[in-house]
């Protein structure tokens, strides 16, 4: 064999080893790790949700624009409550706004604004 050959066949057995390493690496996920990655899918997609649709009904009531959460509440399962506190209150703006989403509603379930119920939708 000539020394051309034999450094193909080294880089090929280094690729071959490698898809074998990575194969059996591979393990089947136990039914806890899977419910786990469920629970944490679910509390992403609320608090994605939240993000996308309390800003804008808060603008819309309040037309101060809302960016970063001073607080949130929740049970990682079922509910998520945003809370913010407004930045202009003394020129008009608002004091503290609170936004909850319900998974069983799939969108905002409660706005207050100031103590004012602005939605409040039953559960």
């Amino acid at each position: 064999m000539s020394e051309v050959q034999k450094i193909m066949m080294a880089v090929a057995s280094v690729f071959i080893m490698g898809f074998v390493l990575v194969g059996l690496s591979k393990e089947d996920q136990t039914a806890e790790q899977m419910e786990a990655a469920a629970k944490i899918r679910a509390v992403v997609a609320l608090q994605m949700m939240a993000n996308e649709k309390c800003p804008p009904k808060i603008k819309e009531a309040t037309g101060e624009q809302v960016y970063t959460t001073s607080e949130t509440e929740t049970d990682k399962e079922t509910y998520l409550t945003l809370k913010w506190v407004g930045e202009n209150a003394d020129k008009g703006g608002f004091k503290k706004a609170s936004c909850t989403l319900h998974t069983s509603l799939g969108g905002i379930s409660e706005l207050i604004i100031d103590d004012k119920v602005i939605i409040k939708k039953k559960i």
